[in-house]
């Protein structure tokens, strides 16, 4: 049933995107529930209202920076959602990342394209933080921090992982070549290092599932 007052719905959630700026726990089902600005429809607002309820059960949830003598490394997870949108078949894609054990950046989205293979959507999603640790990068150069070593990237995907690793393209990847190249010139420049992480300690998972 289309709400009688569709503003009221594109408030609250223009509220709950700026909130994600904190909140990265709820980036997902904010996500999911700012697609449909457009018509919103009664059951809708239901799952705004669950995300309020969820917010109002915990209130000091947040992120906190507190000094360690942690490396000052780049560290990033990498996970994906593999034709999770039932309307479309598109996967989601799901990053955060560390600079010295502490959270700096992260990105809940929905994949532009569908992919073929859950190798395929995790690769995409390795795309996407690669582009963000090489922005990062240039930003703490041009802020003169230097960083001690190249950024590590976990990813729970071993297909994905030896994808970027091989030289030899195959037909089944030949539809991501671009993104291929752009990863594997990394790896080869030793500006990055790709390793396994198992699903149970895959941080990224929140950013592409509901809670």
């Amino acid at each position: 049933m289309p709400l009688q007052n569709p503003e009221y719905y594109r408030r609250l959630v223009g509220k709950l995107i700026y909130l994600t700026v904190t909140r990265p726990d709820i980036s997902f089902a904010v996500g999911v529930v700012s697609r449909f600005m457009h018509a919103p429809r009664v059951s809708h607002l239901q799952a705004v209202e669950r995300i309020l309820r969820y917010l109002k059960a915990a209130p000091g949830q947040g992120l906190v920076y507190k000094t360690s003598n942690s490396i000052l490394a780049l560290v990033a997870y990498s996970d994906a959602d593999y034709a999770g949108s039932l309307d479309d078949r598109r996967s989601t894609s799901g990053f955060c990342t560390y600079f010295g054990g502490h959270l700096i950046t992260w990105k809940s989205k929905k994949q532009a394209v569908v992919a073929r293979s859950s190798a395929e959507a995790e690769y995409r999603s390795m795309t996407s933080v690669v582009s963000e640790l090489t922005w990062l990068e240039s930003l703490f150069a041009d802020l003169g921090v230097k960083l001690p070593s190249s950024a590590v990237l976990f990813c729970d995907s071993q297909a994905a992982i030896h994808i970027a690793k091989n030289p030899v393209f195959h037909e089944r990847t030949k539809h991501i070549e671009v993104d291929c190249h752009f990863i594997r010139e990394k790896v080869q420049m030793k500006k990055l290092e790709l390793k396994h992480v198992p699903g149970t300690d895959q941080v990224a998972d929140i950013l592409t599932k509901a809670l």
